[in-house]
């Protein structure tokens, strides 16, 4: 059985970072991608980044520049480095895998989900 368990949210200030790491579990298989949501009070869910088998990446355009998405297969891990953090930024932050063959930012192409970590950023 696939599962997802995201680790690394908190609190901080305005201008700091975090790191978020998503441990995948029940399959072996990298050529699935990998990505980060997230949702904020009363929004929607947002896809934040995603990355590849290959290691192609895509950034949403509000966070291009500050976060990073790496993955390590051996580790079956998938990471996000946060830096330069805005209250903005502040939601539940979700890892997803996708559905076999699909890349992008569309939280439909994703069917499997972890139960999320909060990620609080104070001015």
């Amino acid at each position: 059985q696939v599962r997802l368990v995201e680790s690394g949210g908190g609190s901080v200030q305005a201008g700091g970072s975090l790191r978020l790491s998503c441990a995948v579990s029940g399959y072996t298989d990298s050529n699935y991608a990998l990505a980060w949501f997230r949702q904020a009070p009363g929004k929607g869910r947002e896809g934040v980044a995603a990355i590849n088998r290959g290691a192609d990446t895509l950034y949403a355009d509000s966070v291009k520049g500050r976060f990073t998405i790496s993955r390590d297969n051996a580790k079956n891990t998938v990471y996000l480095q946060m830096t330069s953090l805005r209250p903005e930024d502040t939601a539940i932050y979700y890892c997803a895998r996708g559905v076999l063959g699909s890349w992008s930012l569309w939280a439909p192409n994703y069917n499997y989900w972890g139960q999320g970590t909060q990620v609080t950023v104070s001015s």
